[in-house]
């Protein structure tokens, strides 16, 4: 396995899927520049007809992705989060309901990339961290890769799905580098996470951005004599629950680190189900670290405040400790 950013990563499952089926193509704004990276080469190698750019609509070409996936195509499109809202209707009532709708005579092999940029000065309208609020619409699949290989394998998994996915790639993990398979049958399925450091004092549920900040806080943590096992979903529809209720069944704590805003968030639902399915095996209340309910602010000095870190998750999980 070579060594590969997540960015390359997440393009190596692109193009190997563009490759394997000629139905697969690429679609977005400025996609044949690769503005955000992931698509760099695709335009050389596939060409006009499989990588198109499309107008500054984002109903308008959100709609049309669904429209291909209805007739046997399989669609990518490239977004930013923040601009998910101009096409809502397209994505609520279109892309999520079809399949249902239709009892079943229509498929939606449709992946929307969401990329997250947060974190750097962009300010209110272009940092969201949204996937808390399509995991409350019933038929889309919501994935949060948060290392380079699952970057990749859940990319492959989520093109040849045959329902609409909105993959939520983390800005802040784009430059990060880790092991990625070569080979081009590699996948990670849907629904089962990811244990990446056992332990027995804690359970640590990490999402997206906030998976490396939890790896360092539970090493932090072993250099003081506490066991922190950290988990990451890696998707959140569906849910592994499975892996997580087994993790808090053998420590009795849970903290959940998530990006997103705390107010119903992804942390707020683990939390409740290990509340309704597990509350006789913790010991401890249960404790989030997650984004403060604000809009972002463009300071360089304020918006650091906003997101969970390797600091503060050390800090809450110690509380679960006392």
């Amino acid at each position: 396995m070579a060594e590969k950013l997540f960015m390359q990563a997440l393009s190596m499952g692109i193009s190997e899927e563009m490759r394997a089926d000629p139905r697969v193509f690429f679609m977005g704004e400025d996609v044949r520049a690769s503005v955000y990276g992931a698509a760099a080469g695709l335009h050389d190698e596939f060409g006009d007809n499989r990588v198109l750019n499309t107008p500054l609509s984002e109903a308008g070409f959100f709609g049309a992705a669904v429209g291909a996936a209805a007739v046997g195509m399989r669609p990518i499109v490239e977004t930013l989060t923040s601009f998910m809202w101009v096409g809502m209707d397209q994505l609520v009532s279109q892309a999520a309901k079809m399949r249902y709708m239709f009892g079943g005579q229509a498929t939606l092999p449709v992946v929307y990339r969401a990329v997250m940029y947060y974190g750097g000065g962009s300010a209110a309208h272009h940092s969201d961290r949204s996937y808390p609020v399509f995991m409350n619409i019933g038929g889309l699949k919501i994935v949060v890769p948060g290392t380079p290989a699952d970057a990749k394998g859940l990319m492959k998994t989520a093109i040849r799905d045959d329902d609409p996915v909105i993959m939520f790639e983390d800005g802040t993990l784009l430059g990060t580098r880790g092991e990625v398979p070569d080979d081009p049958d590699f996948t990670v399925p849907f629904g089962v996470a990811n244990v990446l450091r056992p332990g027995t004092d804690v359970t640590l549920v990490a999402i997206a951005g906030s998976v490396p900040h939890a790896v360092a806080a539970a090493e932090v943590l072993a250099k003081e004599g506490v066991s922190v096992e950290v988990i990451d979903p890696r998707t959140l529809v569906p849910l592994d629950k499975e892996t997580i209720l087994n993790s808090v069944g053998k420590t009795g704590r849970l903290v959940v680190a998530d990006p997103a805003a705390k107010v119903c968030s992804a942390a707020s639902e683990i939390m409740s189900i290990v509340g309704e399915e597990a509350f006789w095996d913790l010991q401890a209340p249960m404790q989030k670290v997650a984004s403060k309910q604000v809009h972002i602010p463009f300071s360089p000095a304020l918006e650091p405040l906003v997101y969970p870190t390797r600091d503060s998750i050390v800090e809450v999980i110690k509380k679960t400790l006392d």
